[in-house]
């Protein structure tokens, strides 16, 4: 039986159990209902050990939470407003065609409430106007493009995330707070829409904060590509100040192993603007004083709140290893789906919200998450800005794990940009609105 399968058999289980005793018990109607999630990250390829697995168990361990009712209030009624979640997980592996036909196949034949995924810039620029086609809720809790919500208008799809202008605005910030000294810099970023986007914002926010410095090397290897020596050999030869990078799963971890060992974490100040999740695996294997970032205020660099408290010690326990940027991504989204749902069955009578309550409640809403406050403050109350943090590594022989150091953090409003402007063009226009205190 497949990952995909079992996952069903058992939350179908679960699922007509709790119905039952519902019923049983003179429960409300929407208590003896059940919500389907379709759940989508990669399970298997280059992004799957580091990010897709760790989303997967990120999802695993939110649900059984607020299923059983165990999470801090605000969330701690069970499920989503009675309802008990039902969960499909499918693989995002497979490019951009082949996804579009696994989301038709969960509205259509799994009849899922809602779909929850994508990890893949190309895959969510690929779905959002399928999901907008067939009317059904979609909520992205990762992909960075801007160019979501920029190049459309979605009624049906959301991001409960931030997108990559904020980790690189954020990143530039870092190093000029924390004085970091760049005349010349080089890049090397996957080619595809997410390694495109976050060079191009990496590079305006350079000329903002660091006008004076002179842009070398760009290379753009391909996404899978796995093998850096060629890249590694240029930014050698090259010998920039700063090395900038957005790689991530796989294709980050093969590029620290293979460029630690050839030296040019000593020749170059490296940056990499979504790291953290390749910690755990790296261990040692990580150079000390790589500056990094999380693509939000997450794992390590987190705040200790409650309900982060419950989520890093429950994820620990379950999985062996503290949670990272994928499954804080996908716990935000489940909670602001349960925040959209309960506020529609407030204003319902109670009842199973239709798809349209739940985008309705959904818009321009704001909730707490284990990484921060959330608000849907752009793209016409369809994508999230939040908070971001940065530090960093020094690999603690004592702990046998990486540890953050020099943490800065930075408020949403500082490192995201306004409602009415595209990204590129409020770096570009010198950060106009920015509230950073």
């Amino acid at each position: 039986m497949s990952m995909r399968s079992r996952f069903r058999s058992l939350a179908c289980g679960l699922g007509a159990g709790v119905a039952v005793a519902a019923m049983a018990m003179g429960a409300s109607p929407a208590s003896a209902e059940t919500f389907k999630i379709g759940i989508v990250t990669f399970l298997s390829g280059q992004a799957a050990e580091a990010f897709g697995v760790p989303a997967a168990n990120g999802a695993k361990t939110m649900i059984a939470g607020l299923n059983a009712g165990k999470l801090p209030a605000p969330y701690d009624t069970k499920g989503f407003g009675g309802m008990e979640i039902q969960p499909i997980i499918i693989d995002e592996a497979g490019g951009a065609t082949k996804q579009v036909q696994e989301l038709r196949n969960l509205i259509q034949r799994e009849q899922v409430d809602a779909v929850v995924g994508y990890i893949s810039s190309g895959d969510c620029l690929a779905v959002g106007p399928v999901a907008e086609e067939l009317k059904a809720l979609l909520i992205l809790f990762d992909c960075g493009t801007p160019r979501i919500f920029e190049d459309n208008q979605f009624e049906y799809v959301f991001r409960t995330a931030a997108h990559a202008t904020m980790d690189n605005v954020g990143l530039v910030r870092y190093m000029k707070d924390h004085d970091v000294k760049v005349g010349t810099y080089s890049a090397i970023n996957q080619d595809y829409a997410w390694g495109h986007d976050s060079r191009n914002d990496f590079v305006a926010a350079m000329g903002q904060l660091y006008p004076e410095a002179k842009f070398e090397a760009d290379l753009l290897p391909k996404f899978g590509a796995g093998q850096y020596g060629t890249e590694i050999s240029a930014l050698l030869r090259q010998g920039s100040d700063l090395v900038y990078s957005s790689n991530w799963g796989g294709d980050l971890q093969a590029l620290v192993l293979q460029a630690g060992p050839r030296g040019l974490f000593k020749r170059s100040q490296v940056v990499f603007s979504a790291a953290d999740h390749v910690l755990p695996a790296l261990g040692d294997k990580m150079p000390d004083g790589t500056i990094i970032g999380a693509r939000g205020a997450y794992g390590l660099m987190s705040e200790e709140t409650p309900l982060n408290t419950w989520f890093q010690t429950t994820y620990t326990a379950e999985h062996g290893v503290y949670p990272v940027q994928a499954p804080y991504r996908v716990s935000q989204a489940l909670l602001g789906l349960k925040t959209a749902i309960e506020k529609a069955m407030s204003e319902n009578g109670g009842k199973k919200p239709t798809t349209d309550e739940i985008r309705a409640a959904l818009k321009g809403s704001t909730w707490n998450s284990p990484g921060g406050q959330i608000t849907m403050a752009n793209g016409n109350g369809h994508q999230a800005i939040q908070d971001i943090a940065f530090g960093r590594t020094r690999y603690d022989a004592d702990k046998k794990m990486v540890v953050i150091e020099d943490i800065g953090r930075y408020p949403a409003k500082c490192v995201n940009p306004p409602a009415d402007m595209k990204a590129n063009d409020w770096i570009k226009a010198g950060f106009p609105g920015a509230a950073c205190n």
